[in-house]
């Protein structure tokens, strides 16, 4: 279905007001049991969230939050962030190596992903521009966008991040309280993979393909100007 068919309508996540895409005969556009929303209607990243969350505006209250209270998270089955980036000999260990980036001209303002994925000698790389948003959520959409990006997720992954955000909500606990669905969605994709590990790099410090995920995300941004 193209966009122009696409017609958004409002509805109810979580107790949010969002706008839920369905299609010319009013139906909810679905896909593996989730549905296609927006916060904006003119933001440019959606969101594929349980269709079983999405009420009618008339409903105040959704009904997860009229069950028992929910029980603590489990802990993710990858492990918390290594310290130091691995030297360039452990690139050809089997694992998939990422390299991402987010960055946004402002904050709020233009913004773009980068992504490298390496896996021996094949190399892959994702250059994208998102729209007006803040650098955080750049930074996150470019590990989503990677992570999707993946589909031997059998296979170990060492993901590779300069963002202490990222890392934070990702893999040492922190509660999201801006970008909640974003967050989760990330989470969720995470728990897909048998061996994941999110590992936290310094910016500008000479790493070839962190610097090139840096360069692919603004290029992104001044592409599109």
């Amino acid at each position: 279905m193209t966009d122009d068919a696409i017609q958004w309508v409002r509805r109810r996540f979580r107790g949010n007001k969002v706008w839920l895409a369905t299609d010319e005969r009013g139906r909810p556009l679905e896909k593996k049991g989730k549905q296609l929303i927006k916060y904006q209607v003119d933001q440019p990243y959606e969101y594929w969230v349980h269709a079983r969350n999405v009420r009618p505006l008339s409903e105040t209250t959704s009904p997860a939050k009229k069950k028992a209270p929910r029980r603590a998270r489990k802990a993710p089955r990858h492990r918390p962030p290594e310290p130091a980036f691995p030297g360039s000999r452990d690139l050809n260990d089997g694992a998939i190596h990422v390299f991402t980036d987010g960055a946004s001209s402002g904050n709020p303002g233009p913004a773009g992903i980068g992504v490298v994925l390496r896996h021996r000698d094949r190399v892959r790389e994702i250059s994208a521009y998102i729209g007006k948003t803040t650098n955080n959520v750049a930074e996150l959409e470019a590990i989503r966008r990677a992570l999707q990006a993946i589909r031997r997720r059998d296979l170990p992954v060492r993901l590779y991040t300069d963002s202490s955000y990222a890392l934070g909500l990702l893999s040492q606990g922190w509660k999201a309280r801006k970008n909640v669905e974003l967050v989760e969605e990330i989470r969720e994709l995470a728990e897909t993979f048998r061996d994941l590990k999110f590992i936290k790099v310094k910016g500008h410090a000479g790493l070839a393909d962190n610097e090139r995920a840096d360069e692919l995300a603004t290029s992104a941004i001044s592409d599109r100007a």
